[in-house]
This record gives C-alpha cells, structure tokens and sequence, in this order.
C-alpha cells in the first residue's frame, strides 16, 4: 500500500480526507457537472460524503488500489477538490490518477497543479514506471487538465466507461518518469 503521506505544490496541500471536509465534499459531489462526468450516487448525500471522508478513501489505500487526497487551498485549508490513484497494478508500477474540483475552485488550474503534484510523487518517490489518466471523450475540460499536467494522449478506448447509466469512450492519456519536467521548468514543486 502507498504510505499516508501530505504533498505540497505552491498553492495547495494534499492531505488525507477527514471529517471537516464532509460538507464540502457533499457540496462538491453532488454538483451536476461533477455528476455528469463520474460515477457517483446520485443524488450524493451527507451519508455518501461522510462514508467517503471516513471510511472509502482510507479503505482504497489500505486495500492497496491507490490513495486519495483533499486537495486544499494551502492558506484557508479550504476544499478545493479531489485527486487520488486507483486501480493500481503492484508488479506492473502503474497507477490511474483521477480528480474532480469544487464549483468554487473551478478556473484556476487546481486539478492540472493537483495531478502533477501526484504524478511527480508516484513516478519519482515511489518509483512507479506509467500513471494513465481516463477522460471521457465528451469530457473536454478534464482532457485539458491531463495535457495541461504534462500527459500524453495515446488514443480512444472505445465504451470502456461508464458515466450516469450509459457506456462512453475513454480517452486514455499517460505519463512516465521521462516525461517529467525539472522542477524549476514549470515555477511547481
């Protein structure tokens, strides 16, 4: 399993959920552009919220599947989002990053600083060797974020998601240790 740890870029800090962050992650969640593009319970209730600050996103890491983060604003410690890994394949060094932003942070480069914060955490102190990242294809802002990250497209994975009932192609974008930049390219830790 990945260690609990607490990442830091120039404006946010990425820490474990806890409970003060169960209002804003319902608020969050339960936002229909949020709910148009991942698969959460609809409608998303405080239990929803509260089961995944307390019990879900711990579970993931100690499962092994990945590791989940609130992505706070680093003077407020106000919510602004969420970014986390999953699907995580041991022998293989491969993780998938996913994130969703707060309506009130939305516009201001949170979840591209918040994804490649992770990536250069997983691809050089955990050594892993691909972070893939899935957009659905209607999902134009998300692709944006992975390219504005650094990612790489690759291509299309035709119905390979599932979002609000219905099958969607995925667009797969990756990144691997050489892609990364020196710290000092981007003004990002």
């Amino acid at each position: 399993m990945f260690p609990e740890t607490v990442l830091h870029s120039g404006r946010l800090v990425l820490r474990a959920f806890d409970t003060s962050d169960i209002p804003a992650t319902r608020a969050s969640c339960a936002d229909p552009l949020t709910q148009r593009w991942l698969p959460l319970p609809q409608p998303y209730t405080l239990e929803d919220a509260t089961a995944w600050c307390t019990a879900t996103a711990r579970a993931m890491r100690e499962s092994g599947d990945g590791i989940q983060f609130a992505v706070t604003d680093s003077g407020t410690g106000c919510l602004m989002g969420q970014v986390g890994l999953k699907r995580t394949d041991w022998r293989a060094l491969v993780s998938e990053v996913g994130y969703w932003v707060s309506p009130w942070a939305r516009g201001h480069g949170i979840a591209a600083e918040a994804t490649r914060t992770l990536a250069r955490w997983l691809l050089t102190n955990q050594h892993f060797q691909r972070l893939e990242l899935r957009a659905a294809a209607e999902n134009t802002a998300s692709q944006a974020v992975a390219l504005k990250a650094g990612f790489h497209r690759e291509g299309t994975l035709r119905s390979a998601g599932f979002v609000n009932g219905a099958r969607v192609d995925l667009v797969l974008f990756s990144l691997l240790p050489g892609d990364l930049k020196p710290t000092g390219a981007t003004g990002h830790g």
